[in-house]
């Protein structure tokens, strides 16, 4: 069993930045990702990690704003996100799935944290 843990969201202006964090405890799977839903949409692809960060994986609409990362020794994997928008409001989720693939489908994904809520105001 896999328990994920999120924290770091907040209220942040546009233009600002925001890191959020996601603790993993019990199995350690190898591709974590992170996604987001804002209310009335579908949840989203936001990027993923594989392993110590060798491999990695963005939406477009978040390339180059945002960054994944991994620390293995605290088992967590961060959010830095530079440069935020409007438009990234919503709730984020940290997930975990077995294997290597780089999936950006949540449908692959076996574990799912409860979320943490990020308003960007403009």
């Amino acid at each position: 069993q896999v328990q994920l843990v999120e924290s770091g969201g907040g209220l942040v202006q546009a233009g600002g930045s925001l890191t959020l964090s996601c603790a993993a405890s019990g199995r350690t799977l190898y591709v974590m990702g992170w996604f987001r839903q804002a209310p009335g949409k579908e949840r989203e692809f936001v990027a993923a990690i594989r392993g110590s960060g060798a491999s990695t994986s963005y939406a477009d609409s978040v390339k180059g704003r945002f960054t994944i990362s991994r620390d293995t020794t605290k088992n967590t994997v961060y959010l830095q996100m530079n440069s935020v928008k409007p438009e990234d409001t919503a709730a984020y989720y940290c997930a975990a799935k077995g294997g290597l693939y780089l999936s950006g489908n949540a449908k692959e994904y076996d574990y799912w944290g409860q979320g943490t809520q990020v308003t960007v105001s403009s």
